[in-house]
């Protein structure tokens, strides 16, 4: 009797696109280029200065260089001051705020830790801070104000009177320009711009809308603000932390009603945070959203797997990789590194 062959194994499922940074920096380095380029002649190069406390970790003493070799790429003076960490760090900004040559000034966090690190990045001038740190711009951020006189960065605060945007077109109004934005949170948001996270058919200001995101850790350099950018575009965004889960949204709560009997709002003018509801752990997240970002600065943690969505889009922010190896099992896409995004967005702000 003839022998009957086996039926062939069913062919294993594709794996998710692997997807580097350098793909995703490519039009906004043209930009760069561009806008550098409208600059024209015979103005001199802009000019960043870097300063880096000389006890700083190696992973800040890397970045300086990173931006060094791109601005020297891209025929941008950069110079880097190295002080000391005991005694210097805040001259050494209170001399780039005075010195006339310097256009961009950032500080390689952390130095001295959270409370005093913050004090710092206050003493940045606002007209040279290129990485939207200062609390004006903060306050645009978590207020969705999205161009600024630059005569009002000399007002001692912000006006709670602007607290609605300016405008929802992404272009500017006469006599403004655009508020400058944190650069790694900034980098996340152009990368789900470019890979078609954002619809670009909706409005500006709605373009996230219809996506579920989950951002995990709450940090105030990355998760977030970049929790408040995602919900002010109109994405619904879970904020993951190690003691809670919040909610970010435009969008009111079903009991939300308007005074005196009026119509519920039907959008508020920027994102609220809300306690997530009570059954919302971070696997139930993981099973909602469209989108993961994860920036926990752990070697350790890792997010499961198991828990994806289908089809998500993951991006890990961190140094260390905090996604599983098999996440392209699951994501469709998976962006292991922003950095060189970051630096461009840095450059662009400058």
């Amino acid at each position: 009797m003839a022998e009957t062959s086996a039926d062939p194994a069913p062919a294993p499922p594709p794996k998710g696109i692997l997807l580097k940074a350098d793909a995703i920096a490519e039009p906004f380095l043209a930009e760069v280029k561009a806008n550098l380029a409208a600059v024209g002649r015979p103005r001199a190069p802009p000019k960043l200065v870097g300063i880096l406390a000389t006890a700083s970790a190696a992973p800040s003493r890397s970045y300086a260089e990173f931006t060094r070799r791109q601005c020297t790429a891209l025929g941008i003076a950069f110079e880097l001051r190295e002080v000391g960490e005991d005694a210097g760090v805040e001259e050494a900004i209170i001399e780039a705020n005075a010195d006339t040559s310097v256009d961009g000034i950032m500080v390689y966090y952390p130095i001295f830790g959270k409370e005093q690190d913050h004090y710092l990045q206050q003493i940045v001038s606002p007209f040279k801070d290129v990485e939207g740190l200062n609390y004006k711009f903060h306050y645009n951020l978590y207020h969705n104000i999205r161009h600024l006189e630059p005569k009002s960065l000399l007002a001692s605060s912000p006006s709670l009177a602007a607290a609605a945007p300016l405008t929802n077109d992404a272009v500017p109004p006469p006599g403004t320009v655009k508020s400058i934005l944190p650069c790694t949170p900034l980098g996340v948001v152009k990368a789900l711009e470019r890979v078609g996270v954002y619809n670009a058919l909706l409005p500006y200001g709605d373009r996230a809308y219809g996506r579920t995101v989950t951002v995990i850790n709450r940090s105030e350099v990355v998760g977030r603000p970049l929790a408040a950018l995602l919900a002010n575009d109109g994405a619904r965004v879970f904020s993951v932390d190690i003691d809670s889960v919040q909610e970010y949204t435009k969008r009111p709560a079903l009991a939300e009603a308007g005074a005196a009997g009026a119509p519920r709002r039907a959008y508020h003018p920027h994102h609220v945070v809300r306690p997530a509801p009570p059954e919302m752990d971070l696997d139930r997240c993981l099973a909602l959203s469209d989108v993961v970002v994860s920036a926990v600065p752990s070697a350790t943690y890792k997010v499961p797997t198991a828990a994806l969505k289908d089809g998500c889009v993951c991006v890990n922010v961190a140094a260390d990789k905090n996604f599983e190896a098999d996440v392209r099992d699951k994501a469709s896409l998976y962006i292991p590194a922003v950095g060189k995004v970051t630096i461009l967005m840095l450059l662009r702000n400058l």
